[in-house]
């Protein structure tokens, strides 16, 4: 049997274990080390997943995940982040759409906080979505306000996806992590010139508030503005070092976690319930991540061992004669498609082998792909039929929005996340300029 073949079955027989609702971690684990041992025999077996478990372990970025994780959870649990959106519902309620452009300001920062797309749209649904239903706005509009500003989660720093990229890819965390902040603001201002647009044409989408709701006195504004920005002086006291060159990455995300933590005991919101209900979820989702990231790195291991990448890379070059950006494309394109029903954990770990060394081989970035690989998940997770973010949104949602009403709300947010894509593609300087201005500085 030759060693395409093999590649081939191990791939399909991952896709099925999936399909029958296994694990990620313990569907790609468990074909890796099978393939290994029907290779190699007992010691290649063994050696595959013994070589990615201390791999995993030496590799000292990866303490920065439970911490950026425990930051971000302190954050919400002590509710921090319920004084960030009466910031923005006191200071922005005079506009037209300004509790959704607020919206966006407060799934920015959230993203800044934690690094996953799920607890924006949690905060988001929970703190943003019944005040802006019960404040007039249209029920289309902020749906979608709320599933594409969860999106900027996995892209903007300190993203937990860029830090799994990062393991699969062998790329320093740091860059990719700067590589996302302008990309991130970039979405990030597109979509609110969009409701500011939208707002402008119709303004029944996006009422301003009454004025007794905004004419509260100064002392009160300015309190509220000093609650409101402490997250911002927290990411501050985090990244400001780490861009300075100050602090390495791990004492940065130490950094942040400890100011996190302080921040909660000066306002007298770090209580036992708070602290265990932290501690307990950074533990599971950092675990989590961890046997994803075991399970990419021996599934890798053995299509590095079959030859599998250069392969592929022939067979797209020199048989089907593809041009390289042709091939960058039909990868983009099959990332929307495994999205309607993976989510982004799941699809690096299952591609990554195969994606990754290819993309390397055709003479791309792989700091500028890891972008476009995070903006494109979160456009798979939006795309009807079966998009990830869609029916998180119908389960967190009121009952009063409907499964229709969410699809038909995505629309314009996907267009604009697709324009922002082939901007980046079509200009990489967007995502590399920054990583290189603060890498190669003098």
């Amino acid at each position: 049997m030759s060693y395409e073949l093999i590649a081939t079955l191990m791939f399909s027989s991952m896709m099925l274990m999936l399909l029958t609702g296994q694990r990620v971690f313990g569907a790609i684990g468990f074909i890796a080390v099978i393939a290994a041992l029907l290779l190699w025999g007992d010691k290649g077996g063994f050696d595959i997943g013994f070589s990615a478990a201390m791999k995993l372990m030496k590799w000292y970025p990866l303490l920065t995940l439970p911490m950026f994780i425990f930051m971000g959870y302190v954050l919400s649990e002590s509710k921090i982040a319920d004084d960030l959106y009466k910031m923005f519902h006191v200071w922005m309620g005079g506009l037209r759409g300004g509790l959704a452009i607020g919206t966006i300001g407060l799934m920015v920062l959230i993203s800044a906080m934690n690094g996953l797309s799920v607890a924006g749209m949690a905060i988001g649904s929970t703190i943003a979505l019944p005040e802006l239903l019960k404040r007039g706005y249209d029920k289309r509009m902020v749906t979608g306000v709320i599933q594409a500003g969860s999106s900027l989660g996995i892209l903007v720093p300190p993203s937990v996806v860029l830090v799994l990229y990062a393991m699969i890819a062998r790329q320093p965390v740091g860059q990719l992590w700067l590589a996302g902040v302008v990309p991130g603001l970039m979405m990030a201002s597109l979509f609110v010139i969009y409701i500011i647009v939208r707002c402008r044409i119709n303004p029944t989408l996006g009422p301003v508030l009454p004025l007794e709701e905004r004419d509260i006195p100064r002392a009160e504004k300015l309190r509220l503005l000093r609650a409101g920005l402490l997250p911002i002086g927290i990411f501050a006291v985090m990244m400001v070092p780490f861009v300075n060159g100050w602090t390495s990455l791990v004492e940065s995300s130490a950094i942040g976690a400890i100011a996190a933590f302080v921040a909660a005991v000066l306002k007298g919101r770090m209580n036992r319930e708070v602290f265990e209900n932290s501690v307990r979820n950074t533990l599971g989702i950092t675990c989590m991540f961890m046997w994803i990231i075991l399970a990419a790195l021996a599934f890798g291991a053995v299509f590095d061992g079959l030859g599998a990448v250069k392969a592929i890379e022939t067979l797209f070059t020199d048989r089907l004669s593809l041009s390289p950006w042709t091939i960058l494309i039909l990868m983009q394109l099959s990332f929307i498609l495994m999205g309607t029903f993976l989510d982004d954990t799941a699809m690096l770990v299952i591609v990554a082998p195969l994606y990754v060394p290819l993309v390397g081989e055709l003479g791309f970035d792989l700091i500028w792909y890891g972008i476009l690989y995070t903006i494109t998940t979160q456009i798979a997770y939006m795309t009807p039929p079966f998009g990830y973010n869609l029916f998180l949104m119908r389960a967190m949602a009121p009952p009063e929005i409907s499964l229709r009403d969410i699809y038909s709300s995505i629309t314009p947010f996907v267009l604009i996340m697709v324009f922002a894509l082939i901007l980046i593609m079509a200009f990489p300087g967007i995502a590399t300029w920054l990583p290189d201005y603060v890498y190669n500085k003098p």
